[in-house]
């Protein structure tokens, strides 16, 4: 009736383990992708950012961020 034994394997669990593997499988290429495009997406900081930071942090007064502000912009 069933042939010459061949089939699911473990029965409903075989079937289930397989059906897991693949899900996994897919999660994992899923989110190694997504952190591979995250990578090189949008974590730089633009010039007037960092000019931003610097005047934050002290590095330069706020005349010297008026010019350097001013030389970006145009």
């Amino acid at each position: 009736m069933w042939g010459s034994g061949y089939g699911m394997g473990y029965g409903l669990f075989g079937g289930l383990m397989m059906v897991l593997f693949w899900v996994i499988l897919l999660a994992l290429v899923v989110i190694a992708v997504r952190w591979w495009m995250d990578q090189g997406a949008g974590k730089r900081s633009s010039a007037l950012d960092i000019l931003q930071e610097r005047l934050a942090k002290g590095e330069i007064d706020p005349k010297e961020y008026a010019e350097r502000k001013k030389a970006l912009e145009s």
